[in-house]
């Protein structure tokens, strides 16, 4: 089993000026797979897959999601995840956020941690847009005059008027987005994980929101970003992880591992706007 060692503070506990860290050490998770006996299972564990398909110990088969992930980051770094869909970058983020616990490895971080991976992340539908905010704020430790001043924040950021008060199984896709956003740039923190849905809103709100997620990124001590767009990975990235078949396939600087993760055609566009910007 592998050992996950934290000390990520909540959001709302400002002015702790430790130098955020965060170290993975040949980091592995394994899915167990049930219904393993299934024909059509079988099947795929023979074909081209075959490479993420293992077995435990004991010896139950599983899918072999990570592999001997490692790498460690400090204060100032820039992190950016790339890789085809399916490759591990999103259970990367699940791990480095505590969500998933790593079957193999060491994982240890030090700072206020932000995890923006997934949409409804945190939210109880069932509960009104408001009554998710409140939600929020018992958990971070808010006083009732911060919690207050989260909930106007997050009202007057999402813009969703009187749909606060609906309960969240109600809304869209979209209006579902602007809340968690709001939700979740609302204090700054010191290690910032970012899943691409953030850039995924519609364009008018997105318009707005790219400055806060700007100053986000800016003001992280650390930051790090999965996303299938290379020109945001060079313009916010200082170093790029290629993964792939959950393995690192490269490491480096943002250029450097495009180059190899691109078509030609598409580096040189890339590369000719990075040199005019």
């Amino acid at each position: 089993m592998g050992r996950f060692y934290a000390n990520a503070r909540p959001d709302c506990i400002l002015g702790l000026n430790t130098m955020a860290n965060l170290t993975a050490s040949n980091i592995t998770i394994d899915f167990p797979l049930y219904h393993s006996d299934s024909r059509s299972l079988k099947k795929t564990i023979l074909g081209q897959a075959s490479a993420r398909f293992g077995r435990d110990t004991n010896n139950r088969p599983v899918v072999q999601a990570l592999r001997n992930i490692s790498f460690s980051l400090n204060s100032g770094d820039r992190l950016g995840l790339i890789g085809s869909n399916g490759s591990g970058k999103t259970t990367l983020l699940r791990v480095l956020s505590g969500i998933y616990q790593p079957t193999g490895g060491v994982l240890s971080a030090d700072g206020r941690l932000t995890a923006l991976l997934d949409p409804g992340q945190g939210m109880n539908p069932q509960l009104t847009g408001r009554e998710n905010i409140r939600l929020r704020g018992l958990y971070l430790g808010l006083s009732p005059s911060k919690t207050m001043d989260l909930v106007k924040d997050v009202e007057d950021f999402s813009e969703l008027g009187n749909f606060l008060d609906l309960p969240v199984r109600n809304y869209s896709s979209g209006m579902t987005i602007r809340l968690a956003f709001a939700m979740a740039t609302a204090f700054p923190p010191e290690i910032l994980l970012m899943d691409e849905w953030i850039l995924a809103g519609d364009a008018v709100f997105m318009e707005k929101a790219r400055k806060r997620v700007e100053d986000m990124v800016r003001h992280a001590d650390i930051l790090v970003l999965a996303s299938h767009s290379p020109s945001i990975l060079v313009e916010w990235c200082n170093r790029l992880l290629w993964v792939e078949n959950g393995q690192i396939k490269s490491d480096g600087s943002p250029l450097t591992v495009l180059e190899q993760y691109l078509p030609p055609h598409a580096f040189k566009e890339l590369a000719k706007i990075d040199t005019n910007s």
